[in-house]
C-alpha cells in the first residue's frame, strides 16, 4: 500500500494539522470536534489528504483555521497567531493523525468517525512520549472494530447484490470477493483492474471500496 502522498510533505502536513488543531482550540476556543467538522465539511480536510500543497505546504496552521471558520460562514475576533515550543495534547493529536491518513491513506472524516478528536486527544497523556508505531497500532486496532464490515461488502449489499451476481456482473471470480469481504484477502493489494470492474459494477469509485 502507498502512502497519500510524497513524503517530502509529511512533515509539514504534521507540524501544520498540529498547530491547526492546536490554534482552534486553545487560542480560538473553539470545541475540538466542532472544528474538526468543519475541517471535513468544508473540503479541506480531503484536499490536505491528498498533500496538496496549497494546504500542505502553502498555509500556516492558523491561516487554515481562519479559513475553514470562513468557509463555516463563521465570524470571530481573531486571537494573536502563536507558535508554542510545548506541544498542547490538540497540537499532539494533530500531528499524529496527520501521520496516520498518510501513511493508511484513509480520510480523515473515516477515521474520526470511528476515533472522535476527543478521544485522540485523550490519548496524549499515555501516548505523547510512545513511538509514534504504538499510536498507529492502536488506531488501526480501533478502525477494525468500528468497520466490521469490509467497505466493499456494506456498499454491496447497499446496491442489492448477492456475491454470486456481483461476481458475473464485474466479471470477478466469486471466491475473490468472498476472500475480500472475509478480509483474508486485503483490497488495497488486489488487481487494480479487479477493484476498478467491482466499483463500476456497484456504481461507486474505486477508492470507497478500499479499506
Amino acid at each position: 500500500m502507498t502512502s497519500a502522498y510524497d513524503e517530502i510533505y509529511l512533515e509539514n502536513a504534521r507540524k501544520n494539522l498540529g498547530h491547526m488543531m492546536d490554534y482552534a482550540v486553545n487560542s480560538c476556543g473553539l470545541k475540538a470536534g466542532d472544528f474538526f467538522d468543519m475541517f471535513l465539511v468544508c473540503g479541506i480536510a480531503d484536499e490536505f489528504s491528498r498533500g496538496n500543497p496549497t494546504y500542505v505546504v502553502g498555509m500556516s496552521g492558523c491561516e487554515l483555521v481562519k479559513l475553514i471558520v470562513s468557509r463555516a460562514g463563521k465570524k470571530m475576533n481573531w486571537p494573536k497567531e502563536e507558535m508554542y515550543l510545548d506541544r498542547s495534547p490538540e497540537y499532539w493529536s494533530g500531528w499524529a493523525l496527520a501521520y496516520y491518513q498518510w501513511l493508511r491513506t484513509k480520510s480523515f472524516k473515516r477515521i474520526v468517525k470511528a476515533v472522535p478528536m476527543e478521544e485522540i486527544i485523550g490519548m496524549y497523556g499515555t501516548l505523547h512520549e510512545a513511538d509514534i508505531s504504538k499510536f498507529v497500532t492502536i488506531i488501526d486496532e480501533k478502525l477494525k472494530a468500528f468497520y466490521v464490515e469490509t467497505n466493499l461488502k456494506r456498499i454491496r449489499q447497499y446496491a442489492g447484490y448477492s456475491q454470486s451476481q456481483l461476481a458475473k456482473e464485474a466479471d470477478v471470480g466469486l471466491r475473490q470477493i468472498q476472500l475480500l469481504e472475509q478480509r483474508q484477502r486485503d483490497i488495497n493489494k488486489a488487481q487494480a483492474a479487479s477493484v476498478l470492474r467491482l466499483a463500476r459494477a456497484l456504481g461507486c469509485d474505486m477508492e470507497e471500496l478500499l479499506e
